[in-house]
């Protein structure tokens, strides 16, 4: 049986309850101090994943002991080095390949580093990440009923690998776009090569606000580890997807405005009778994207460093979109702060809507629509 790894880490000191239940009556600095004394070890067991054209594979959560504030925030080559120290317990379990969780494949150089100090594949899952985020935002318009052709998009966290990603093909879908991020002359690279590839001409701003004032799509997928959006800068019915772990869209968005729709990217469902022994926050037998690709690849039994680095590659988010629906792997619908998205939650989401529209018509009454869906 082919074998896989996946690393998790816990994103906040509340987090590490899920695995030692003691943790949440500790002080938050104990935490994070016992953490970093921690070596990596195996979490649970994943079993049941299984293709009609490859059979059944198994495999392992490991855990990497730091939270994502100490990932961002400690000395990058030390936390590269416990990143490493997971890899190998991978490895010495019996994976083949091991997939990159959250902030471990952020560090550093989005392992590539890692990669090169292991003897198994590597890869961060992001291909698949963004492969699944934009077949959420399309999913999310065909329930709310909007026509997304001359949609604007706008990305938070462009000069990021999966944002880059994620702006290169919206622009090769001929939407215009908004490249949002803190530093301009890393947006400035991305925007000059969307011009090259597309002929589309992005905006570019390092503020984020300005940066949502008129997107119809807001992809969020920044390394930041608090709330970036104002609600307040949200367009009418505007689709948010929140590809970021921790959040980029705080829950006040959804609570306080009925107008515009909230979702999780990258929420998938493996083959099989998938049973992942660990409670890391998803409905049973669901997943995060970048778990699914080291799944997809190990039942192509490709042993190999696939999305790896700064620059991902449009033909590996292509490939492995096609792997996936050949394995039987797809969205398991479309989740909204820890919860599925429910018809109730479609239908308040399109009434807030139509109540903005007759907000705006008793403004201006010349005006016929407000939105450019």
């Amino acid at each position: 049986m082919e074998t896989f790894a996946f690393i998790l880490h816990p994103l906040a000191v509340e987090d590490v309850s899920r695995k030692f239940g003691f943790a949440g009556k500790l002080p938050p600095r104990w935490i994070e101090a016992g953490l970093k004394a921690l070596p990596a070890l195996k979490v649970s067991e994943i079993t049941g994943v299984r293709s009609s054209e490859a059979g059944e594979i198994k495999g392992w959560f490991v855990g990497c002991p730091l939270t994502a504030r100490q990932m961002m925030e400690l000395d990058p080559d030390y936390v590269t080095r416990k990143i490493i120290k997971a890899a190998r317990k991978a490895e010495e379990l019996g994976a083949k390949i091991v997939g990159l969780g959250a902030f471990t494949s952020v560090v550093g150089d989005a392992g590539v580093t890692v990669a090169r100090n292991v003897g198994i594949a590597v890869t961060t899952g992001n291909s698949y990440t963004v492969a699944t985020a934009l077949q959420g935002v399309d999913y999310a318009a065909r329930l709310l009923e909007i026509d997304l052709g001359g949609a604007r998009v706008a990305v938070l966290g462009a000069s990021g690998s999966i944002g880059r990603a994620c702006a290169r093909i919206m622009a090769r879908k001929g939407h215009e776009l908004t490249l949002v991020a803190r530093r301009q002359e890393r947006l400035l690279e991305v925007a000059e090569l969307i011009r090259d590839e597309s002929g589309i001409r992005p905006r570019v701003e390092t503020e984020v606000s300005a940066g949502l004032k008129d997107a119809d799509v807001v992809i969020a997928v920044t390394s930041a580890v608090e709330d970036l959006v104002d609600p307040a800068a949200l367009k009418s019915g505007a689709i948010v997807c929140d590809v970021a772990r921790p959040r980029n869209v705080g829950r006040q968005v959804a609570e306080s405005r009925d107008d515009v729709f909230v979702f999780e990217g990258g929420v998938v469902r493996p083959p099989g009778d998938v049973e992942f022994n660990f409670n890391f926050g998803f409905p049973p037998k669901t997943c995060y994207a970048c778990m699914a690709e080291t799944m997809i690849l190990t039942l192509e039994r490709r042993f190999e460093n696939f999305s790896l680095g700064r620059e991902l590659e449009l033909d590996k988010i292509d490939e492995i979109a096609r792997l996936a629906e050949k394995h039987g792997f797809g969205l398991a619908g479309l989740r909204s702060f820890e919860r599925a998205v429910s018809d109730e939650y479609v239908q308040r989401v399109k009434a807030g809507m139509e109540r903005a529209r007759a907000r705006a018509k008793r403004r201006n009454p010349a005006l016929v629509r407000v939105d450019t869906h």
